[in-house]
């Protein structure tokens, strides 16, 4: 397994990593908020951290929804998060120019998984010299992932992430075969598992007004799942009323169940590794 830092967070090492925040940008005041809960939860559970939240959202099921803060506003809040926080920070790319101006802030660059095989943009990730989050898309084999990892490489990437996000069922649903987490794995780079995406439901939950729906009862289940299949880390996206949210508002992990959801993972992960990591919540 290649191992790397995202900042001073420790990716594919015998600790999980979590990179979890809000979907998208709303405020200012929303990041600083969830990025400075997160990143006091996971220090005292000893689990490294990267905030995520995208700045600019281009893959949304409706053009009348929320697709980010005017102009760089996105970019200026995370950059604010990085500065005053002290976390790493994620966030999504939909074209290759974004790539140079997203990494000027971004620890991590990702791409959004119904773009996953999109050749010049997992190139221009990979030229940044950041790390790269790959979501694999809902349509795609895991054991497929691998191109997309070739074409970073070749690029020049050095730090690669995979993540899971269910693959479409029908014309609705999602679901998550776990077998692809252990066949993503064998490509040698961490993967992580998303909780809350995984979740999501098209043709429900008011979809219908062009807002995609979700059943948050699954989030704990899927993701103790995961962890019992070796996954390298987790990643969540969660809101303090997700219900208000712009974005995602169906599958939004509540802030306040953010410490139980990480409690749970931890727990997990240590009965599967078999070494107790100690007393470190609470």
């Amino acid at each position: 397994m290649n191992a790397f830092r995202i900042g001073d967070a420790a990716a594919g090492g015998p600790t999980l990593l979590v990179v979890a925040g809000p979907c998208v940008v709303e405020s200012a005041d929303l990041c600083l908020t969830v990025a400075a809960r997160l990143r006091d939860l996971t220090a005292k559970r000893g689990l490294p951290f990267v905030f995520k939240a995208s700045y600019r959202k281009a893959n949304r099921s409706s053009g009348a929804t929320f697709a980010g803060l005017p102009g760089d506003e996105g970019l200026e809040v995370l950059a604010r998060v990085k500065r005053e926080l002290g976390v790493p920070v994620l966030t999504d790319i939909h074209e290759t120019g974004e790539a140079r101006a997203a990494a000027e802030v971004a620890d991590a660059l990702q791409i959004p998984a119904f773009l996953c095989r999109q050749t010049a943009l997992l190139e221009a990730a990979a030229r940044t010299g950041r790390a790269v989050n790959v979501k694999k898309g809902q349509f795609l084999p895991p054991a497929d992932m691998r191109h997309a990892v070739e074409k970073l490489t070749s690029a020049g990437a050095e730090r690669i992430l995979l993540t899971e996000r269910g693959s479409m069922h029908g014309y609705g649903d999602l679901v998550v075969d776990m077998r692809g987490l252990v066949t993503m794995r064998e490509l040698g780079w961490p993967v992580l598992f998303d909780a809350t995406h995984s979740l999501q439901r098209r043709g429900s939950g008011g979809s219908e007004g062009g807002e995609t729906g979700g059943d948050l009862r699954f989030a704990f289940p899927l993701m103790r799942a995961a962890v019992a299949c070796g996954v390298d880390g987790v990643f969540f996206e969660t809101h303090p009323e997700p219900e208000r949210a712009l974005s995602d508002a169906a599958t939004q992990l509540p802030l306040a169940q953010a410490a139980a959801f990480l409690d749970e993972a931890v727990r997990v992960h240590e009965a599967v590794q078999g070494s107790p990591a100690g007393a470190r919540r609470t």
